[in-house]
């Protein structure tokens, strides 16, 4: 079980990093223009708050089991992207744009299976 954890947020990282990154790096009007039109409707500190967040986030994910320092960072990292992701999920759905929920509703699903390994059965 302890592999899998590992490879589940080894998945999720590099996907909150980029996204993160890319939210960081670019104005909102970037992202928007990219497909991710609701960045349209956020002022650029909102946008690079939730940035900044998925950075911290994927960086928890998987610093401490490497590192082995602060270990709670771990399932409180898995647990703040379910929180994220569900409030992306609201954004979408109010803008209707269904299709994005799909991603909403995987990326937390995977985000909480961390959240609960890391925290309960299976820490490290």
């Amino acid at each position: 079980m302890n592999v899998s954890l590992l490879i589940v947020a080894g998945t999720l990282a590099p996907v909150f990093l980029l996204a993160g990154a890319m939210k960081l790096s670019r104005s909102p009007q970037q992202p928007a223009a990219s497909g991710l039109g609701w960045a349209k409707d956020f002022d650029p500190g909102p946008v690079k708050s939730i940035g900044a967040i998925e950075v911290l986030a994927a960086l928890g994910l998987i610093l401490p089991p490497l590192v082995g320092v602060a270990q709670i960072l771990t399932p409180t990292a898995g647990l703040g992207l379910v929180v994220l992701m569900l409030g992306a999920a609201v954004t979408h759905s109010r803008r209707a744009e269904f299709q994005m929920i799909t991603v909403n509703v995987v990326l937390p699903a995977l985000a909480a299976v961390v959240a609960w390994g890391r925290s309960g059965p299976h820490a490290f």
